[in-house]
Order: structure tokens, then C-alpha cells, then sequence
């Protein structure tokens, strides 16, 4: 369908304008602040939970280890994946029309959903969303943790730079490896809305493959990359604020 980022870009604003670059983005955005919490929530219990320590301990030299860290991210992302499912569908079946015929909105979405699948069609895709993030957000959490300390001084609080640096490269390196299930995902959210039709994951990934190619895994990697970094240093960046003020360090 599309050859490209530039060509995809010139389709969407030739068919839709510029309405069509942000569809099917109102429920996402009035949800995003849900499924940070319940992320980032997760992931600092669990840390605290598995290392037997509070954050203020780890902040003074006692660091997570990298299997605690990864474990605890890993858990966070099992837990996203119960509120984003039905989010994440929503969003992809609104994106995914190039009309307005069959979903008016979010809301109505939803009850067309429900109306001719069920409340199992609003998880649809469910099964390829928990392979991308549970071990995808253990990966997310680790980077961070690594790429934070090494930019920070021995016993000294993150700084900035070093916060948004780390938070930059864990949402990269996360992407490169979540963009092939994420494919897989998409596909399975559409079929039954005008996409094709899978039984499963194992049956996408066959036929995408025997198709087009394994490069279909990595469709829109780069712009996947391009739009972690600022993202992910930026949502770090406001969590370890908030943390600091909710959380003060010892002195």
C-alpha cells in the first residue's frame, strides 16, 4: 500500500489532509496518562517488591540488578496489557479506515465492536500485544537503568541530560525490537474490519512472511526510532520529576 514513510505521508495528505494524520488519535491521548500509571506503577512496585528495598535505598548506591530490573519491567508491560488492549484496537480500527463509513468515533468503535464480536473482540490482537510488551518492557526498563547510571556520577542524583539520553535510547532500542510483533498485532486488529482475515499469530506471521518477505517485520522501524527517542526521553524525563516530588531522595 504504501512505499514508504514520504509516500505514505504524501498518500495520507492527497486521500484525507491533514485530519488524516491525526485519526483515530482522540482516544489514545485521553487514555495515555491511564496506561503510563498503570506502567510505570507496575514497574516501581515490583522493583521494590523483588529487591526488598524502596526507591530512596536504590538511589544511594544500592542498584537493582539487571535481572530484577528486567523482571519487574517485564511484569509492568503484563500489566498495560489488560487497559491498552482495547485502547490499542480502537485506535488501529479508526487509523486503519480510509473512510468514515464504518466507525464514526472511538465511542461508536466500541459499540460496534461488541455489537458484532463481542467483549472478546475488544482484545483482539491481545495475544500479539502481550508477545511484544512483556518482554519488550523488560528491555525498556533495562537500557534506561544501564544508560542512566554510566552518565551518572557515583552517588550523585541523574541529571537531566543523563535522564533524557537514557530514556531516549531504552524507547530505541525497545522499538527495534518490538516493531515485528507489532506488525503482527496491526494485522490481527484489522482483520474483521475490511483487513484479511488470521486465525492467529503463528497463521499471520506465515502468510505475512510467504508474502512479502521478512522484511515485513520491520515495516516502519524508522519511524518507529525516529519518534521513540523524543518520546521516551521526555515520558522518563516527567516520571523521574514527578518521582523526586512525590518521593524526595534521603539526605
Amino acid at each position: 500500500m504504501y512505499k514508504g514513510i514520504f509516500h505514505c505521508v504524501a498518500k495520507t495528505y492527497s486521500h484525507e489532509g491533514l485530519h488524516g494524520f491525526f485519526k483515530g488519535m482522540a482516544f489514545p491521548v485521553l487514555t495515555t496518562g491511564l496506561i503510563s500509571s498503570v506502567v510505570f506503577g507496575s514497574y516501581s512496585n515490583a522493583l521494590d517488591y523483588l529487591t526488598q528495598s524502596q526507591r530512596s535505598d536504590r538511589s544511594q548506591g544500592k542498584a537493582a540488578s539487571a535481572t530484577h530490573v528486567f523482571t519487574a519491567g517485564c511484569f509492568s508491560g503484563l500489566m498495560q496489557v489488560f487497559v491498552c488492549a482495547p485502547i490499542d484496537l480502537v485506535k488501529v480500527r479508526l487509523q486503519g479506515q480510509t473512510t468514515a463509513t464504518r466507525y464514526r468515533g472511538p465511542i461508536h468503535c466500541v459499540a460496534v465492536i461488541l455489537k458484532e464480536e463481542g467483549p472478546r473482540g475488544l482484545f483482539k490482537g491481545g495475544l500479539a500485544l502481550a508477545l511484544r510488551d512483556v518482554p519488550c518492557y523488560g528491555l525498556y526498563f533495562l537500557p534506561y537503568e544501564v544508560t542512566r547510571n554510566a552518565l551518572t556520577e557515583s552517588g550523585k542524583q541523574p541529571g537531566t541530560c543523563a535522564i533524557l539520553m537514557a530514556g531516549g535510547v531504552a524507547g530505541v532500542i525497545t522499538w527495534a525490537f518490538a516493531t515485528p510483533m507489532d506488525v503482527v498485532k496491526a494485522r490481527l486488529q484489522m482483520s474483521g474490519a475490511g483487513g484479511r482475515e488470521y486465525s492467529g499469530v503463528l497463521h499471520c506471521m506465515r502468510v505475512s512472511v510467504r508474502e512479502e518477505g521478512v522484511r515485513v517485520f520491520f515495516k516502519g522501524l524508522l519511524l518507529n526510532s525516529l519518534r521513540a527517542f523524543p518520546v521516551n526521553a521526555v515520558t522518563f524525563l516527567t516520571y523521574e520529576s514527578l518521582m523526586r516530588i512525590f518521593f524526595p531522595p534521603a539526605r
